[in-house]
C-alpha cells in the first residue's frame, strides 16, 4: 500500500471563512481561493459589489459591514456564526490608504486609517475568537499585513504605523490564544490589482517596478490567496505567530542602484 498523501479536492469543505474587504483586489482573490477549496465564504464591505467572488461553481455570501466600528464587527461575526453554526477562518484583509502629507493631514483622517488597518482587526479577531474557541479543532486568523509595516512608508505614515502594529498584534494574539486559535500574518509586497495605476502610476512605471523585483514581476492576488490557504490548512498546524513574506524577494535597496548608476557615470567620463 502506498504511503503517499491522499489528494483532497475540497480540503475546506464544511468550513466557514470570513474575508473582510473580500469583494475586490487581494480580498476577492483570497475569497475565490477558499471557495475553490470547498469552503463557505462570507465577504464583507461597506457596499455590496456588482458581482461576488465565485469559483468552482460556488459564490461568496455578502454581508454589509463597516469594520471600523466594534459593534458592527461583533454583529458580523455573530451573524455568520449563528447562520452557519461556526467560524473557522477569519482573514483580516480590509485596509489601505491614499497618499497624504503627514505634516498637514487631519487628525480625523489619521484616526480613520488607524481604525481601518489596526483597530478593525482587533475588533474582528475578538469577535471571531468567541466562535473559534468552541470548535474542537480550533480556528485560524490571518492578518494581511504589508511591507509598509517593516520599512519607512513616506506618504502613508499612519498606514505603515498601523501595519507595524498589526504584526505586533499577530505575535501577541498567537501566544495568548494558542492552542485553540492560530494567528498568522502575510506580509504583502508590491501587488498588481485592478487599481494598479492609482497606486503605481503609468504602465511604464509598473513595468519598471516589476523589473526591480527579484522575481521580475509584481505579485498577484492568487499569490496571497495560496499563502492564506496554506496558513489555514492542516499542513500548518504548528505555524502560529508567523509573518509569511510574500513579496517576490523584496525591494532592492536604493543604495545598490545608486552605486551602479554612479559607477556607470564614472566609466562614461
Amino acid at each position: 500500500m502506498s504511503n503517499a498523501p491522499q489528494q483532497v479536492s475540497a480540503p475546506f469543505e464544511g468550513r466557514v471563512v470570513v474575508v473582510t474587504g473580500g469583494t475586490k483586489g487581494i480580498g476577492r482573490a483570497i475569497a475565490e481561493g477558499f471557495l475553490g477549496a470547498g469552503a463557505t465564504v462570507v465577504v464583507c464591505a461597506r457596499t455590496e459589489p456588482d458581482s461576488l467572488p465565485h469559483a468552482a461553481g460556488r459564490h461568496a455570501i455578502f454581508m454589509q459591514c463597516d469594520v471600523r466600528t466594534a459593534s458592527a464587527c461583533k454583529e458580523l461575526l455573530d451573524r455568520v456564526g449563528e447562520e452557519h453554526g461556526r467560524v473557522d477562518v477569519l482573514v483580516n484583509n480590509a485596509g489601505g490608504s491614499p497618499h497624504v502629507d503627514a505634516a498637514t493631514v487631519s487628525p480625523r483622517f489619521s484616526d480613520a486609517i488607524i481604525n481601518l488597518n489596526l483597530m478593525a482587526p482587533i475588533y474582528l479577531s475578538q469577535a471571531a475568537y468567541q466562535w473559534m474557541a468552541k470548535l474542537p479543532e480550533g480556528g485560524n486568523i490571518i492578518n494581511i499585513a504589508s511591507v509598509s509595516g517593516r520599512r519607512p512608508s513616506p506618504g502613508t505614515a499612519a498606514y505603515g504605523a498601523a501595519k507595524a502594529g498589526l504584526l505586533s498584534l499577530t505575535a501577541s494574539l498567537a501566544q495568548e490564544w494558542a492552542p485553540k486559535v492560530r494567528v498568522n500574518a502575510i506580509i504583502v509586497g508590491l501587488i498588481e490589482t485592478e487599481k494598479a495605476e492609482e497606486t503605481y502610476g503609468s504602465r511604464e512605471a509598473q513595468e519598471a517596478i516589476a523589473a526591480s523585483v527579484p522575481m521580475k514581476r509584481m505579485g498577484r492576488g492568487e499569490d496571497i490567496a495560496r499563502a492564506a490557504l496554506y496558513l489555514a490548512s492542516p499542513t500548518a498546524t504548528f505555524v502560529t505567530g508567523a509573518q509569511l513574506e510574500v513579496h517576490g524577494g523584496g525591494e532592492t535597496p536604493l543604495f545598490l542602484d545608486l552605486i551602479k548608476r554612479h559607477a556607470k557615470a564614472a566609466e562614461a567620463s
